[in-house]
């Protein structure tokens, strides 16, 4: 009897510390932290192109989306913002060199002309970081981040239909 008493408490505590082991820590790597860089450039480069599309388009369709863009980017950029800092990345503040050099082509445009140049570099972009999106959810591992990341998802799949769509109607 004793050694039953013995070997029901050896299992009730066995059971018992198996609750208490912390599950294993999802950790962050290399590829989310690049992603995270793509992801906040990307911003910066629609937030700059479509500042310039809002005050130079004579589209009021054009316009509404360059508007559209600024205010979801900048909404992504506010909701990666805590894992760029959490993960000691710092995020770019401006477009890169490649989109600097289309906001300067942009510049020189006017009318359909730079409706057409504008657009078609949304839908580019947003095809590229589309599918980055979609790479990256199925990847990471980090939960919460995971979640963030189909959310932007979703608005950036929202946006690729949207320029698309204003693609094919300018054609």
């Amino acid at each position: 009897m004793k050694t039953l008493k013995i070997m029901m408490c050896s299992t009730v505590l066995a059971g018992s510390a198996a609750l208490f082991v912390p599950a294993a820590k999802a950790e962050v790597t290399d590829a989310d932290k690049t992603f995270l860089m793509m992801a906040a450039q990307s911003d910066q480069n629609e937030i700059a192109l479509s500042k310039v599309a809002q005050t130079k388009s004579t589209n009021p369709q054009v316009q509404a989306y360059a508007k559209k863009m600024i205010t979801d980017h900048m909404m992504l950029t506010a909701k990666m913002k805590p894992y760029a800092m959490k993960w000691g990345v710092t995020p770019p503040t401006g477009p890169d060199a490649d989109h600097q050099a289309e906001l300067d082509k942009l510049n020189g445009l006017s009318g359909a002309d730079f409706d057409k140049e504008y657009i078609s570099q949304m839908d580019t972009d947003h095809h590229k970081a589309l599918d980055a999106f979609k790479q990256e959810e199925s990847t990471t591992t980090v939960a919460a981040f995971k979640s963030t990341v189909a959310k932007g998802e979703t608005v950036v799949a929202q946006h690729t239909t949207m320029a698309d769509s204003l693609q094919a109607k300018m054609a």
